[in-house]
């Protein structure tokens, strides 16, 4: 029976016409298959027996399925959220946003914190998990999403509330006050924009497009944040990093003021706004 080492490098080999990370890919889907992390699986199964099961995990990577999507499971901030084609995938790019928000609060934590779109519950979770006492709310209009999002806020030991809202109708937010962090996530890809075939055949699409510039949800949302930003609030949403001036000045004609905020590849990727006037005019 062939050994672990051996079908990892097959299996690295065949999904390098698939993946740029064919054999980290390899690697997570064997220790999966194991039961196992893939610290463990490198140190103390390399010589083990291959696994039932994991031919077909490749396989299913092969044709360009995530991983993510395949164990059920992927890391933000530091903790393991559980994920589905329900949901995106959480990113390292999006951290940039709970780590503004980290930034932001350093002094007085943020009493109440809402998430629009909340999808797996990763901006949510990771942010309450730095400020346990704030009170936090997480809207989604698909209710898979918010079952994924409840299960990981209890399996984070978070307390969070979800409820089925969207932010694109009317009135949807007229009772829940004012907050003191909003957080957003929006889609923001253009409609014709060239994607991995893991991200546009996989991933909800409904998460992903806003329109041909990836603008629309901006103009639906940015007018709102007035409404729900609570004196001296702070809203974070994140951009595409080639969409920084045109949020901003969606912002700027609300009566918002604008700053960006960088990932770790110093690409534009989060607008912090802010009130200067009360209302959107």
């Amino acid at each position: 029976m062939p050994e672990v080492a051996l079908a990892l490098r097959e299996a690295a080999q065949r999904l390098s016409a698939t993946s740029d990370t064919a054999r980290l890919d390899a690697e997570v889907l064997m220790a999966h298959a194991l039961g196992a992390s893939r610290s463990d699986l490198l140190l103390r199964h390399m010589r083990d027996a291959v696994p039932d099961g994991f031919a077909a995990l490749v396989e299913r990577r092969a044709r360009h399925e995530p991983v993510a999507y395949i164990i059920g499971h992927a890391e933000f901030y530091g903790l393991d959220f559980k994920v589905s084609p329900e949901v995106l995938i959480p990113r390292g790019d999006s951290e940039t946003l709970v780590e503004g928000a980290r930034k932001a609060f350093a002094d007085v934590p943020p009493k109440r914190v809402i998430d629009l779109g909340t999808g797996s519950g990763a901006l949510l979770v990771a942010t309450l998990s730095l400020f346990p006492g704030a009170e936090g709310l997480g809207i989604d209009r698909s209710e898979g999403a918010l079952a994924i999002a409840r299960g990981n806020a209890a399996a984070n030991g978070v307390d969070a509330r979800f409820e089925t809202r969207d932010w694109t109708q009317a009135n949807w937010c007229e009772d829940l006050g004012r907050f003191d962090l909003v957080l957003a996530n929006p889609p923001y890809v253009e409609r014709d924009a060239q994607l991995d075939e893991s991200v546009r055949g996989f991933e909800p699409a409904g998460a992903l497009f806003a329109g041909e510039d990836g603008l629309d949800d901006y103009r639906i949302l940015v007018p709102q944040l007035p409404e729900l930003l609570a004196p001296g609030g702070l809203a974070l949403v994140e951009i595409g990093h080639t969409q920084a001036s045109a949020v901003s000045a969606l912002g700027k004609d609300c009566g918002l003021e604008s700053r960006v905020l960088k990932d770790l590849a110093e690409r534009e990727r989060v607008i912090a706004f802010s009130m200067l006037l009360h209302r959107c005019g």
